[in-house]
């Protein structure tokens, strides 16, 4: 089969691989039919994220159609049927799934032992995204195993296309569970760093979710400009002062909200110099991350305030103000999302016309494309928001 793999740093090729097959009695193998690329596969594609080795398929969105199910996942998935599969992989059993939180699944890391020893515990197996979740083969392919697949995955409803049922694989849900992080009341303001799809799903969320105003914090233009057709009030960080347009867009208190859909590549700006020293020290290894908008979220947020972190972030970030936090009593709320917990919640919305998530989609290719729309995707170029990939 063609998959995307990965070669190295900014290296990625369309392949052709060995076939997936049953591995185990809960396993099934799915016809992939759309994928996407994800704004944390540039983490990999830039190799910010450690444990990437050559030969990995990339991809962590993907859906399709059941061709194979093992021995114990007949009684919830049959041949032909149509599925969004989670990019997180959960067991359903463990105690951490009985309590919802499935991204850190007690079972599904078949690499436990090492994440152990990186995070202090094992989080959950992730499709395509470094041995530290267990080296799982992504869904940038042709055919995908979903281990665990008796509950590792949606099933999608009569009538829906695959654009509109593509996102509850990843960031539909992860800009959900931004804002459901923040407790939105009604007479919330709720800023928001990063216009990117899931900055844009965590718009329509929040608004969803009954958020009085809402501030997006980008520099694209194009990004900006779907933000606020969503609703959003555009800051654009390059032409004008951040702090200033939060404090004059709340009566000088700043928000109570705060999300961070950047994550560990702040761009940047010889306009905030701390993002050059970051820079500086990743080229050091001296720090894995860039946390520019963490920093900036600590300063502006309202005393009290709830800070919501989707952004991934990959390992040691250097002078975060953590006596402004304290200081302030700002809440920190962040986590991998558990993307089977707001299945059902989401589905409702996109069935009821309240949102139609394929707004986000710029671009379609074919996945024998996937290498040059990864480099365009990274670049920003053509006004690019979210690839999808056909099969």
């Amino acid at each position: 089969m063609k998959a995307l793999v990965w070669h190295g740093k900014e290296d990625i090729r369309c392949d052709t691989v060995t076939d997936p097959e049953i591995e185990h009695p809960r396993d099934a193998i799915i016809k992939v039919t759309s994928c996407a690329i994800c704004g944390s596969d540039l983490h990999l594609f830039h190799n910010f994220i450690p444990a990437m080795l050559p030969g990995d398929i990339m991809g962590h969105e993907m859906m399709g159609e059941v061709v194979e199910v093992g021995a114990e996942s007949g009684g919830s998935l049959n041949k032909g049927d149509r599925i969004v599969v989670p990019f997180t992989i959960i067991c359903g059993e463990c105690d951490q799934c009985k309590r919802s939180n499935f991204s850190v699944c007690e079972r599904t890391n078949r690499n436990k032992k090492l994440a152990d020893k990186v995070f202090g515990h094992t989080t959950a197996g992730l499709f395509g995204y470094t041995h530290l979740t267990g080296g799982y083969p992504g869904g940038q392919a042709e055919y995908l195993r979903v281990p665990f697949a008796d509950k590792t995955h949606i099933k999608v409803p009569d009538g829906l296309s695959d654009e509109q049922a593509l996102f509850l694989g990843d960031i539909f849900p992860t800009g959900w569970q931004a804002a459901i992080q923040c407790d939105i009341q009604p007479t919330d303001t709720v800023a928001i760093w990063g216009c990117g799809p899931v900055g844009q799903m965590a718009i329509r969320s929040a608004f969803l979710l009954g958020a009085n105003q809402i501030i997006a914090i980008d520099r694209l233009p194009e990004r900006l400009s779907m933000a606020e057709a969503g609703g959003a009030i555009p800051i654009n960080f390059e032409k004008e002062s951040v702090l200033d347009r939060l404090n004059d867009l709340t009566d000088g208190k700043g928000p109570e909200k705060c999300i961070d859909c950047i994550g560990t590549e702040s761009h940047v700006s010889f306009g905030q110099p701390d993002t050059i020293l970051d820079r500086a020290k990743q080229l050091l290894m001296m720090e894995n991350d860039r946390p520019h908008v963490l920093r900036e979220m600590i300063y502006v947020c309202r005393p009290g305030g709830v800070l919501s972190i989707p952004g991934v972030y990959g390992g040691l970030a250097d002078k975060v103000p953590m006596g402004q936090l304290m200081n302030k009593g700002l809440s920190v709320r962040t986590g991998q999302t558990h993307v089977n917990r707001w299945t059902e919640e989401l589905l409702h919305h996109i069935q009821e016309g309240h949102i139609d998530p394929s707004f986000v989609i710029t671009h379609t290719a074919n996945l024998e494309q996937g290498p040059e729309m990864y480099k365009l995707f990274r670049n920003k170029q053509d006004s690019c928001v979210k690839v999808v990939l056909k099969t």
